[in-house]
């Protein structure tokens, strides 16, 4: 995920921090801390307490929104172990796990699985998740009730009460939301899971998918009405999250078997580090094509671009070579790879291209356009794999 940073690995997974989530920390303090009293007085109907607990210590001074941060801390906490419940799972199931990220609507588990789910992996590693969750959140509670009981400070435990009681109730509110028969919460997953052991995969998913955006038009209606931005938030998030879902089962799909030297542009033109960019720019001009590879005694060294011109200086543009515009750190893939591979890569990194290299020669390169035109050709032609998935 762009704007993220590794902060460390657990069981060999990296574990890495979106900037955004150094915003909802403060944002949840400040929510917690100016509605302190309204939150004990809900926890305290919730938990159905036969009288008030003892709130001077939670609500003196700026204790408020210092319970803001810890709370909202801790949630995260919980959050991130929801999501290494998830990824687990998927080790157990033979997938890779590539990263667990934190970010302002909670986490996300970068998972390398199968070019189409099979129910009897997807349902117990979308499962997994909002049961660590609802773990958590009895085990909170279980807390709360004890500090009631064995603290004898009145405002200590009332304290604590607050700290484990609310974080209970968080914790089982994601649960519950959680599992929403919609994408891309794991209740869609659970749902399209269950529909895939007698639905092929795509109709699954599109049927799961359907129900996640009459559900975020719901939440988007309520939301309007009631003038509340968190619940048209959500609704949003889910509404793009379902069409993704689709896509990308659509793309699985379409490129399930097919391989990278199926899709690339072979034989593919080269040009020499010391090439003019004068003349590399007429070569882009004469063939249509934005980007060579770069091959110095038969080893590649780089990736020359048109964005790689424009962002050279327009005076010294006449005098430059190849070599000193070029992109030096490469990303290439063999022909023998999966074409998804290829597109993976492709999706979320600003380039266009990939050279195709096979025993430290380059024989091809394959682009989006390659994968998008042979896409349309399969879906045209019918040729895709479409098979029911037993558990």
């Amino acid at each position: 995920m762009d704007g993220s940073f590794e902060i460390g690995k657990l069981a060999g997974i990296p574990i890495k921090i979106h900037y955004t989530f150094f915003l909802i920390i403060p944002i949840f303090a400040l929510i917690i801390g100016t509605q302190i009293e309204l939150t004990v007085s809900l926890v305290e109907q919730v938990f159905g307490l036969p009288e008030p607990i003892d709130a001077s210590l939670i609500t003196e001074g700026i204790m408020p929104y210092l319970l803001g941060v810890l709370v909202s801390f801790l949630l995260f906490v919980g959050v991130f172990l929801h999501e290494m419940a998830h990824s687990v799972v998927a080790i157990r199931k033979g997938m890779k796990v590539r990263s667990i990220t934190l970010f302002i609507l909670g986490g996300a588990s970068e998972i390398e699985d199968e070019v189409s789910p099979r129910p009897r992996d997807e349902l117990p590693m979308a499962i997994a998740g909002p049961l660590m969750s609802l773990f958590i959140g009895l085990v909170s509670e279980g807390i709360a009730y004890a500090s009631l009981i064995s603290i004898p400070d009145p405002a200590v435990a009332g304290l604590f009460f607050y700290i484990f009681g609310y974080l209970g109730l968080l914790n089982i509110i994601l649960f519950l939301f959680n599992l929403l028969p919609a994408f891309p919460m794991d209740g869609g997953r659970v749902l399209r899971a269950l529909l895939a052991i007698w639905l092929p995969i795509e109709k699954a998913t599109r049927i799961a998918a359907e129900i996640g955006r009459v559900i975020a038009i719901i939440f988007g209606i309520l939301g309007l009405i009631s003038f509340n931005i968190i619940l048209i938030l959500i609704a949003v998030f889910i509404y793009l999250g379902a069409g993704q879902e689709v896509t990308m089962i659509r793309y699985t799909q379409l490129l399930a078997g097919v391989k990278v030297r199926d899709a690339m542009t072979t034989p593919v033109t080269t040009v020499v580090p010391d090439m003019p960019v004068t003349e590399a720019m007429n070569l882009m001009y004469s063939t249509r094509h934005l980007g060579f590879p770069v091959v110095d005694r038969g080893s590649l060294s780089g990736m020359v671009t048109l964005h790689d011109i424009q962002n050279a200086s327009d005076v010294d543009r006449d005098a430059l070579q190849v070599r000193d515009i070029m992109t030096r750190e490469v990303i290439t893939i063999t022909p023998d790879h999966d074409l998804y591979d290829a597109l993976k890569i492709l999706a979320p990194n600003t380039i266009g291209r990939i050279p195709v290299v096979e025993n430290g020669e380059v024989t091809g390169i394959v682009t989006r356009t390659d994968i998008l035109k042979l896409m349309e050709i399969r879906e045209v032609s019918g040729t895709t794999t479409r098979s029911v998935f037993r558990p």
